[in-house]
Formats: structure tokens, C-alpha cells, sequence
């Protein structure tokens, strides 16, 4: 995924969610601890650029592999980009914070989301 400034938080999240369909990303103002929620009043609205967002304006290309875990993904948008992230994941209707399976791998939250999803029609 390509990261730069002039791309919207939307634009992001759609090509986030377009691998991870179970899945989806949110920004925030301020980071958060390893299995620690975000509050959403700190919340991005999606249509911010990331330049409007974020002290460091570093760009490239982040890496995303399905096997890594939801805690190294948010990690590497912090530490690469100065993005805060949190990942979310469906649960029937409701999208639900990962804090408490931060170590489990995108492909076994997305997996467990799309799932979701298919049982609730």
C-alpha cells in the first residue's frame, strides 16, 4: 500500500478493506498502548488527507502481509508513517476493536470477520 500525503484517510481505508474484507482501519489523533482501545472522539474524520494528519511526512510503500499481526500492521503505521491506527473487525453488525487479539495475524481476523458476515445474512 502506498503511503503518501495526499491520499485521503478514505482512500486508504478502501484499499485496506478491498484485501480485508472482514476488516478496517481507523485513524486517530493519539497512539495507543499494545491491546489498548482508542476513543472515538479522538477519531480522524476519512475525509483528511494524511498531510493533514501527521507530523512525519515520510511516503513509500507498506508492506501488508496476511500473516502478520494486527499489533505489528499498527505498529508499522506509527513507526514508519506517523499514522495512528486501530483495526477493526465485523462481528455480524457491528465492527468491533481488535485490542484483546492484537497478536492474532490479518488473515485470522479477516478470516473471523468475513464469517461474520456470511452468518448474519
Amino acid at each position: 500500500m502506498i503511503i503518501q500525503d495526499a491520499k485521503s484517510i478514505n482512500q486508504i481505508q478502501n484499499e485496506f478493506q478491498e484485501k480485508f474484507p472482514g476488516l478496517k482501519i481507523e485513524f486517530y489523533e493519539s497512539e495507543h498502548s499494545d491491546h489498548q482501545g482508542s476513543h472515538p472522539s479522538n477519531q480522524h474524520d476519512p475525509a483528511k488527507t494524511l498531510r493533514e494528519i501527521r507530523q512525519q511526512h515520510s511516503e513509500g510503500d507498506l508492506v501488508i502481509d496476511p500473516e502478520m499481526s494486527i499489533a505489528e500492521l499498527e505498529n508499522n503505521f506509527e513507526e514508519l508513517f506517523g499514522l495512528h491506527v486501530q483495526v477493526f473487525r465485523r462481528s455480524k453488525t457491528l465492527w468491533l476493536q481488535t485490542i484483546s487479539t492484537d497478536d492474532w495475524t490479518l488473515e485470522k481476523q479477516n478470516r473471523k470477520g468475513v464469517h461474520s458476515n456470511q452468518v448474519n445474512q
